[in-house]
């Protein structure tokens, strides 16, 4: 890693650093840093430094990058090897010294007024990341309807597998505190697009607090970005990243002991949505059991196959609703738990096939139905009377005339 910073870049250590990742951008760069730092300059109450991470340009970019640094005060610049906006930005802001790290697109897509909201509540302490959404009422954007498809489809992709909260993952206007960063970074495989929604997963699973900034937006039609690649990139990196926490090979728990925050507002708190997680888990059992049975059904008897479908099914229903419901981690009460899903389930275990070579019963046997009592039929109701011509008071005033029945059995004649 290549660094220059003769402008001015040793100053007194910032509070916020602004890292401008970039990639052959020699058109943009010269005019957006000197609009950044103008603006810097002249109306942010804070101190500052800019740095220009260019990751492996082959144009101009570099050089530009270099005079800039010599020219503008609290600016500096550093030459990565390797291409990636997640690589460029965890080197940088894995070499600040600032308190609060920020980085934006060098297209400046984004209004530069809503940098002072994007990183006051991580001066003040109030919030550990903030983000600039796109998707939030009260932004302002422009940008084409193929874009704006994408960006809200994979959000609610997001939110679907992941179950997040935070609303736009994708814009290119982040900031999150040093020591947040220091904690996450280690765990953030990707260095490509898919940096800052892992970078905000694991955020989000480690209790930290995101604040969310409207921003005015107006996308850069000369973009290059690839975006059938990245959206493949992107599928990889949720199911790498879902799989990961299912698993638990990502140390969610340790992570939130490190920097002491309680369990994330998830599942746990949220009736409507954990009832919704319970309804598509036990639909997903369901569906297993029904495979899981037929499957079995070719090699085993009915009532085994039907107890090994339940068995299995049972222990993995269980285990889902411990993650995915109630947001339950770790080994405690695992087994206790397992075993009361089990018992809650052993009454169901009678169902399935019924075997071939029993005889069937007949309807009534099978209900537990004496046969004599499933033949017999109850008596049909009948308005008594004691009046001696045939008629009597109902017993709301009216005339009821009974009717003439032949008596079950022979009566005595009074004759």
């Amino acid at each position: 890693m290549l660094v220059d910073q003769r402008g001015g870049g040793r100053g007194a250590r910032p509070t916020v650093e602004v890292v401008i990742p970039v990639h052959d951008e020699e058109r943009d760069l010269g005019p957006s840093v000197r609009r950044l730092h103008a603006f810097l300059a002249s109306s942010f109450p804070f101190g500052f430094r800019i740095t220009i991470a260019d990751n492996a340009s082959t144009d101009g970019t570099w050089l530009l990058a270099r005079r800039l640094a010599r020219e503008l005060d609290h600016v500096r610049a550093m030459r990565l090897a390797a291409k990636g906006r997640g690589r460029a930005l965890r080197t940088a802001w894995g070499a600040s010294d600032a308190a609060v790290l920020a980085y934006m697109d060098v297209d400046l897509s984004t209004g530069l007024e809503a940098l002072l909201p994007l990183v006051a509540p991580l001066v003040s302490g109030h919030s550990d990341l903030a983000i600039g959404t796109r998707l939030r009422r009260g932004a302002r954007v422009v940008r084409g309807p193929r874009r704006e498809l994408i960006s809200r489809c994979y959000n609610l992709l997001l939110h679907a597998t992941l179950g997040t909260r935070f609303s736009d993952a994708q814009c290119g206007f982040k900031a999150i505190r040093a020591d947040a960063a220091r904690a996450l970074l280690p765990l953030v495989r990707d260095g490509e697009w898919f940096f800052d929604t892992e970078l905000l997963v694991l955020a989000e699973r480690a209790g930290l607090r995101i604040h969310e900034v409207p921003v005015d937006w107006v996308d850069d039609p000369d973009s290059r970005v690839d975006l059938v690649a990245t959206a493949l990139a992107d599928l990889r990196g949720v199911a790498r990243l879902a799989a990961g926490l299912a698993g638990g090979k990502i140390p969610v728990a340790a992570l939130r002991a490190q920097l002491g925050r309680a369990d994330p507002v998830g599942a746990r708190g949220r009736p409507l949505r954990q009832l919704a997680r319970f309804a598509l888990v036990g639909v997903a059992s369901t569906l297993a059991y029904l495979g899981l049975y037929a499957a079995l059904r070719n090699l085993l008897a009915a009532q085994p196959a039907n107890a090994a479908a339940l068995l299995a099914t049972a222990v993995a229903n269980t285990s889902a609703n411990r993650r995915f419901t109630f947001a339950v981690r770790g080994a405690a009460r695992a087994l206790r738990q397992q075993l009361q899903g089990l018992g809650a389930r052993a009454g169901r275990a009678g169902g399935g096939e019924p075997d071939r070579d029993r005889p069937a019963l007949p309807a009534a046997a099978r209900l537990g139905v004496p046969p004599v009592a499933a033949r017999r039929r109850p008596a049909p109701y009948r308005l008594r009377t004691t009046s001696t011509d045939r008629t009597s008071q109902s017993s709301w005033g009216g005339r009821a005339r009974v009717a003439k029945r032949s008596p079950p059995c022979r009566q005595r004649s009074t004759r």
